[in-house]
């Protein structure tokens, strides 16, 4: 029987203009049938700190009051076995230079999400893919998507990547885990310290991945695959 894993993705400072140094790209993802037992999990964890059913975890939420809470949220991933995550991180998008290469952002952009996904698809599973897309060409760029990941693994007939969802992550616990593993590497590649709960989470994360939130991870890393992406003249 083939196994079915589901893949939750997000991304952070994604845009061109945006103002922000680094963009950040990341996926978590384990079997679909402990998708529910986690989510489960997630909701025990809500309710033990008090907080509704329908609270959404958020990185713009981490504060103080909350930081238990997140802590153990970070706990959660990194004791989950058959939880993973990867993240591709461009530090700084100022030094990008598109017109050297003879691209546009937005197809450099698709390579970013190529470069996220790629390393996780593995021929005799089937893969269900679930993305925050937040733009207003959001749907297209999900189609888009589909397509190169497809004929890049000639899954003409879309056996192996059987899909790629756009979805609210108010309603996908997993997808809001993302957004936090994302929302950390985000604070710390644009070397913020505004706040001490976030910064503290930050240390958190990296204290239980054993990493250096700055570099890439070797590639063998399973449980936080990082890559920073270090383009020679990007």
């Amino acid at each position: 029987m083939t196994k079915v894993v589901h893949i939750y993705c997000d991304e952070s400072c994604h845009l061109e203009n945006d103002g922000m140094k680094a963009m950040v790209l990341g996926a978590l993802w384990c079997p679909a049938d402990r998708r529910q037992s986690i989510s489960r999990r997630l909701k025990e964890l809500k309710a033990e700190h008090g907080l509704s059913p329908g609270f959404e975890i958020k990185w713009v939420k981490v504060s103080p009051a909350k930081l238990e809470f997140y802590k153990l949220l970070v706990d959660l991933f990194f004791d989950e076995p058959m939880l993973n995550f990867r993240g591709v991180i461009v530090p700084d998008k100022k030094l990008l230079d598109h017109e050297r290469f003879g691209q546009s952002h937005d197809e450099f952009y698709y390579k970013q999400w190529f470069l996220l996904l790629d390393r996780l698809i593995r021929f005799g599973n089937g893969y269900r893919i679930f993305i925050d897309i937040k733009d207003t060409q959001g749907s297209g760029k999900v189609g888009k998507l589909h397509e190169i990941l497809c004929n890049a693994r000639y899954d003409f007939n879309q056996d192996v990547i059987n899909s790629i969802e756009q979805v609210q992550s108010d309603h996908v616990p997993l997808l809001q885990l993302a957004d936090l593993l994302i929302g950390a590497l985000s604070y710390a590649h644009r070397g913020l310290q505004g706040s001490p709960a976030k910064q503290a989470l930050v240390s958190h994360v990296q204290g239980r991945s054993g990493l250096n939130l700055l570099k890439s991870s070797s590639l063998n890393e399973q449980k936080f695959n990082l890559l920073v992406w270090r383009g020679r003249s990007c």
